[in-house]
């Protein structure tokens, strides 16, 4: 009896201090407005509505933890849900926890991580991609960018003194098919005697100072049942079902401040290449250059230009964005935008990541305006 007595009050004293120790966090983001976009169809029509997706920021909400184990070692985790305010439907095509579900260990020498997680593509340019997942950023030339996570993932992220490593494996990166990459239709995993279909791996390299950051990042899908590669310029996708087939992305980009101007740029190179020889290589060279000046401590004007050129399909397209945030409170904003797009002879590029149902007829610009409040809590 007092051996149990001392059980049972041993293990409450241990759950209370590990409890102590620990900590979970509710945040969230709730982004939208309404939006203005000619030519949206190939009769050159215009569009008025609520987006789909995003406005400055996709909405989500999720929880973090961390339990501390004691001798610089924790617990860390993390569960986020993308969300559509127009309709309040679950995004990343109905995941419950469709933007990140994760847990790993933490310590000094940095963090390993398993789960549904960030490729190092999103890492990489999370500095200097100065509109990031915006209704009018780079997700409109190439809707992988801001959606680089990836399934069933191993990842290692550490920083040491302004140097950060980190790299992702994933056994099969969308086991779902749900919106991991949009366009790249779904890849659920390696089979018995295929043991690279479905693999992505990614790796980067970032330095950051007080002033300034430079990164380099790697990331390549193989092929497998049910992938596919998009280019988003009104060409088709492509099959990519062999595990010989390769969707790659390189980035190089680079930040720095000038008082209260931030100042992004870089360029990330894709290619996608195949084992058959009826399906032919493609490139693709995304250009991007930015600014945002912290006006006063309620307004922040920013803005930034893209330029994509796909030679092989003969594609091409320049866009440029404006966007003033007036900050009413530390929770909440008001923003406006406007963005104009121009597309060569043959491209349907369009410049709203907010859903689909935009897509202009083949050489038509396109302007884009969306006045929206955020609310972060």
């Amino acid at each position: 009896m007092k051996l149990s007595t001392w059980f049972v009050t041993g293990l409450a004293a241990f759950s209370a201090s590990a409890f102590a120790q620990s900590g979970v966090t509710l945040y969230g983001v709730i982004d939208t407005g309404i939006e203005y976009v000619s030519h949206a169809d190939a009769a050159g029509d215009n569009v008025l509505r609520m987006p789909g997706v995003t406005g400055e920021l996709p909405s989500r909400w999720g929880l973090r933890g961390v339990e501390d184990l004691g001798g610089g070692l924790k617990t860390v985790f993390q569960l986020e849900s993308g969300f559509n305010p127009k309709a309040g439907d679950m995004g990343q095509g109905g995941r419950l926890f469709g933007r990140q579900a994760w847990v790993g260990l933490q310590g000094p020498w940095g963090t390993v991580s398993f789960g549904r997680q960030y490729t190092m593509t999103f890492w990489g340019l999370a500095d200097s991609d100065i509109l990031g997942p915006d209704i009018y950023g780079s997700a409109s030339l190439d809707a992988y960018i801001p959606n680089a996570r990836s399934d069933n993932t191993v990842a290692y992220k550490g920083t040491f003194h302004g140097l950060t490593l980190g790299a992702t494996y994933s056994f099969g990166r969308d086991s779902a098919g749900t919106g991991n990459s949009p366009g790249q239709g779904t890849c659920a995993g390696q089979v018995a005697g295929h043991a690279s279909q479905c693999r992505q791996w990614s790796a980067m390299a970032k330095y950051d100072m007080k002033a300034f950051g430079v990164s380099a990042a790697y990331d390549e899908q193989r092929g497998g049942t049910g992938a596919a590669a998009n280019f988003f310029n009104g060409v088709a996708p492509f099959a990519l079902t062999n595990e010989g087939d390769k969707d790659s992305r390189t980035q190089v980009s680079a930040y720095g401040m000038l008082g209260p101007v931030k100042l992004g740029a870089g360029w990330i190179g894709r290619h996608v290449e195949t084992v058959s020889p009826a399906v032919p290589d493609v490139r693709s060279n995304l250009f991007f250059a930015g600014a945002s000046y912290l006006v006063t401590p309620t307004v922040l004007l920013d803005g930034e230009a893209f330029r994509i050129v796909d030679s092989e399909q003969d594609t091409r397209a320049t866009m440029t964005t404006l966007r003033g945030t007036y900050f009413l409170s530390k929770a909440t904003a008001v923003y406006l935008q406007t963005s104009y797009l121009c597309n060569s002879a043959k491209a349907h590029y369009s410049l709203s990541s907010g859903g689909g149902g935009t897509t202009p007829a083949a050489g038509n610009g396109q302007l884009g305006v969306m006045a929206g409040i955020r609310h972060m809590f």
